[in-house]
């Protein structure tokens, strides 16, 4: 059965993605991309679905585990009473393969150790044929299109369709063990050095960490998010995937399990935000490209989401062998989502743009007939139903954050027009902008609570009202910000926590249909920022950073009530507002209490 998800670290070659437990199991790995099938899927499962674990073969007395500095460099130490050992997990920046280096080091003693290795192709279900390599310690796998070799000094064996080894390591031994990816129709992957592999990793790391520039408080974190939203970037293309997991449930034992191996247009403005203000201006530019790419064609074809590369269909369907996280089911792979109207990205990609030439940077010379063709669509578009930021699935409402981007898109496209003296149909951008906006106010916000809501003519609130004050729909000090934000401390609070969703919604549901949404819950702390509730601010972004794991990463979710984190893991939305919030604040305080200006630029 798989550990709690807040027991899992992350490591990575900037390509894909795995899982380690604290106990020294690999549970998760799609190979040799974010979006490829699983070969270890005991995530989703148990050890018979594939895994790969290295551990002591007793007892142990003490566990833990921390990366490398400013790394993607994992040591986990075992401690038992014959020793101690410390095992260290990394994938080097993707070569001319895909490489996993697992290396085992004994810092006193003699420990007894165990290697047991579960590869299971398709998602935990297809066994591969596993034979002898022509060189010493080396065994090839071998499945349909996929091939996995293991090289390793230690003497291996196969068990009931496994691989395993039992071995002992004494203090100043390193024993390693190195698994490669490659097509099993082309010639088996070169053999690396691991220990020229790690000084390589880490002097990458050390080298991408140090072009951080933000110096304020919590620099770990803000860096470990950095670093994880660098691990979630396909180095290829520039896309970032949500999360390098599917199906890891927003309610523990629910159905609320959804596959996010893919890149969101949405996250594009607060990947922007978190990269350029902390010297990340070439993965900026990289996601800029890839935007460009990504949604090039009608604009009445762009999607919400696409895959690592762009591709458009994600279809998606249930892997019905896998019995789920602990039992959460269905298991999805692909996202059905991606064929809805969400109206919000819309602004959402202007508004990056926008954002862009603010800061300085080149965009490319198509950008603008780009971004005029989209708002031409948007005329055409903007007062249909959609199904809006939360992906909802059903009939299309007009909901208020969907409409209040649309405004968003005709604004920054206004101000990007004027002030870069671009050409543009000026004044009917002018009269659409102010349309929407009045629309807004006058259906979209209810006098009774004396807040904006979910969606027209609703009497429930949703969490992405907190971003308007902060993509300037409204100052923060007027008066309807101040109602929806008292509202939604009052409806959408739950122990201290933001939901995305009101309870009000479902009044038979016992307890939230999920749980808390993290990146929701560092909305208000920027809502707060922006309304001078520098304090409150900080207690907030405390309490988010204080449910992060040992190593410093967290879900998209976290369950107030058992003290768990749910969702996809790790997410880099939270990680991003992680990023952001902190630099909202460390502004904050360095004008001594001066009110910040952490609005995106008007």
């Amino acid at each position: 059965m798989p550990g709690n998800i807040e027991e899992y670290a992350l490591i990575g070659d900037c390509e894909t993605a795995a899982l380690v437990g604290s106990n020294g199991s690999m549970d998760w790995l799609c190979w040799p991309y974010f979006d490829s099938d699983a070969c270890f899927a005991a995530l989703l499962g148990d050890d018979s679905h594939g895994h790969w674990q290295i551990s002591p073969r007793g007892p142990m007395t003490k566990t833990s585990r921390c990366y490398r500095g400013d790394s993607l460099i994992l040591e986990t130490r075992f401690e038992t009473d014959g020793g101690v050992v410390t095992l260290i997990d990394f994938m080097p920046p993707r070569g001319k393969a895909s490489d996993v280096v697992r290396l085992v080091r004994g810092d006193s003693g003699t420990v007894e150790m165990r290697m047991h290795l579960v590869l299971r192709f398709g998602f935990g279900v297809n066994v591969p044929w596993v034979k002898q390599g022509e060189r010493e310690g080396e065994l090839l796998a071998i499945c349909g299109p996929d091939m996995a070799v293991l090289r390793t000094p230690v003497l291996t064996h196969g068990e009931e369709m496994t691989t395993v080894a039992d071995f002992s390591v004494k203090a100043g031994e390193a024993i390693p063990f190195v698994m490669s990816y490659g097509p099993s129709h082309l010639p088996v992957p070169s053999v690396i050095d691991p220990f020229d592999a790690l000084r390589d990793t880490e002097a990458f790391w050390s080298e991408w960490a140090g072009r951080c520039t933000y110096d304020g408080d919590h620099r770990d974190l803000v860096m470990r998010s950095l670093i994880t939203l660098k691990a979630l970037i396909f180095q290829p293309s520039g896309g970032i995937v949500a999360a390098p997991t599917t199906s890891l449930p927003e309610q523990l034992g629910g159905s609320r399990n959804w596959d996010y191996r893919f890149c969101w247009l949405r996250d594009a403005t607060f990947t922007l935000f978190a990269l350029m203000n902390n010297g990340y201006s070439s993965e900026a530019s990289a996601w800029h490209d890839w935007l460009m790419r990504a949604v090039a064609g009608a604009p009445a074809e762009m999607q919400i989401m696409y895959s690592i590369y762009g591709n458009r269909r994600l279809l998606e369907w249930q892997a019905d062998w896998l019995p789920g996280y602990q039992g959460a089911q269905p298991v999805r792979i692909g996202n059905a989502a991606h064929g809805q109207l969400q109206l919000d990205v819309y602004g959402e990609l202007i508004d990056a743009f926008h954002q862009w030439r603010m800061a300085g940077l080149e965009l490319d010379g198509d950008t603008w007939s780009m971004e005029r063709a989209v708002l031409e669509h948007l005329a055409e578009v903007w007062n249909q139903a959609d199904s809006g930021i939360w992906e909802r699935r059903g009939p299309g409402k007009h909901y208020v954050f969907s409409k209040v981007m649309c405004w968003v898109a005709f604004d920054r496209g206004i101000k990007s027009a004027e002030k870069f003296e671009l050409r543009a149909p000026l004044e009917k951008w002018r009269a659409l902008r102010d349309q929407i906006h009045r629309e807004v106010c006058a259906k979209g916000f209810d006098e009774k609570q004396n807040s904006f809501v979910d969606h027209y003519g609703a009497d429930v609130l949703d969490a992405s009202l907190l971003l308007l004050p902060a993509v300037g729909f409204l100052p923060p000090d007027d008066p309807r910000m101040i109602g929806t934000i008292a509202a939604i401390e009052t409806h959408l609070m739950h122990r201290g926590f933001v939901l995305r969703h009101d309870p009000r919604e479902t009044p038979d549901q016992p307890l939230p249909i999920e749980g808390a949404f993290l990146a929701c819950t560092l909305w208000l702390a920027d809502a707060y920022v922006l309304a001078g509730r520098i304090d409150e601010a900080k207690e907030l972004f405390d309490r988010v950073v204080g449910v992060a794991n040992d190593v410093g990463l967290l879900a998209e979710e976290y369950d107030p009530d058992a003290r768990r984190q749910t969702g996809n893991f790790p997410q880099a939305l939270t990680h991003i507002a992680v990023v952001v919030t902190a630099d909202n604040l460390s502004a904050a305080m360095a004008e001594c209490g001066k009110k910040p200006a952490v609005q995106r630029s008007q």
